[in-house]
């Protein structure tokens, strides 16, 4: 006797899984794109044109294994890696997220982060078995220290994240709160710097003085968001257990060769930065201006805004040619937010005149 698919999906595949949702992307075609905190910018034609003569010569009948090793050689080089650590590749940060998580998947364990905040923390823990502890910040996206410090000592939780700066609020916290829970921490602390290239400071010298530290960063936001590159820094007696559950080859060749093409034009990619830095600036200021508006400061390629309609704001500005996120269902304080990426100077005005339009709309 045959069941149909649905029984043996009901049978054999996870109930909640099937019962959440995926991470949804958006169709952008068409629309200026300011929805992922991607780089606005592409490599100068000239480098385009040596990027595409280099990868044409990689070997790609062979497993990548070198080409990885230079890569991690010339990342901690990029990061200024401390002595004593070593550094871990990953399919972009969501990959170690889940190998991360996979590895403290024992009975009780429990994964902390401040909410509201990046998805993909709790998502890998509840996918693992794992509890997860989402811990509010203030009204003005700051860590509530106290809070932070008595779920601490309530779950004991194997992974604290702590995003800095923070997505989606963009801002970056407190030093002396971020300090007082590394020292409070029971497991590790990981440090994710995903915006790191936008922001006025970071956390190397934390990774220097406390052994369970983690940093982890990515090459996404730094201009190869296409490529999926991220990276773990740690002691070296740590990363080596994590690393072992890697698959062996889960960072391309082509995706190596191209990574290192970049950190070798590293002044180029820190030019853009520049860029959306100074942009980021501009933006702000003119989101304040506009009515009704009140814009988050911003140490990240993004800016949050709270607005009086997010849903039809959003759809106004969808209609008008540019594609924002609408992140107010993903947690109470940032309900009627939307989410904006630094565009290009051209794109920006764009943006501006998209969300105008939106408002005269609401408004009419």
């Amino acid at each position: 006797m045959t069941s149909n698919l649905s029984d043996r999906m009901n049978r054999y595949l996870r109930a909640d899984v099937q019962g959440m949702h995926g991470y949804a992307v958006q169709p952008s075609a068409g629309l200026v794109k300011v929805d992922t905190m991607e780089n606005p910018f592409r490599l100068p034609p000239e480098l385009r044109r040596a990027l595409g003569e280099r990868l044409a010569e990689v070997a790609l009948n062979r497993y990548p294994a070198e080409r990885g090793d230079l890569l991690r050689d010339a990342l901690a080089r990029h990061a200024q890696m401390p002595e004593g650590c070593s550094l871990m590749l990953g399919n972009g940060s969501d990959e170690l997220i889940s190998l991360l998580t996979l590895a403290a998947d024992l009975p009780g364990n429990v994964v902390l982060a401040p909410v509201p905040g990046f998805v993909m923390y709790e998502m890998s823990a509840k996918l693992q078995g794992l509890g997860f502890v989402g811990v509010p910040t203030t009204a003005d996206f700051q860590l509530d220290g106290p809070a932070m410090l008595a779920a601490v000592r309530e779950h004991r939780p194997a992974i604290i994240y702590l995003a800095y700066p923070n997505n989606p609020t963009a801002n970056l916290w407190d030093d002396g709160v971020i300090d007082a829970i590394i020292e409070a921490a029971p497991g590790l602390v990981v440090m994710d710097e995903a915006y790191q290239p936008f922001a006025s400071r970071d956390s190397l010298d934390r990774l220097k003085r406390h052994e369970h530290v983690l940093l982890m960063r990515t090459m996404s936001k730094f201009g190869l968001a296409g490529v999926r590159i991220g990276y773990l820094i740690g002691r070296t007696a740590l990363i080596r257990e994590l690393d072992k559950l890697r698959p062996p080859f889960n960072v391309s060749v082509l995706n190596c060769e191209a990574a290192l093409f970049a950190l070798e034009h590293v002044q180029e990619y820190a030019k853009q930065a520049a860029t959306i830095r100074a942009e980021r600036a501009k933006l702000f200021d003119a989101l304040a201006a506009l009515p009704g508006v009140h814009p988050f400061p911003s140490e990240a390629n993004m800016i949050l805004v709270r607005v009086p309609d997010a849903a039809r704001l959003f759809a106004g500005m969808k209609a008008r040619g540019v594609l924002v996120k609408n992140v107010s269902g993903l947690h109470p304080l940032i309900a009627n937010c939307l989410r904006i990426t630094v565009g290009t100077p051209e794109e920006n005005p764009q943006i501006l005149a998209a969300l105008r339009g939106a408002l005269e709309e609401l408004h009419a």
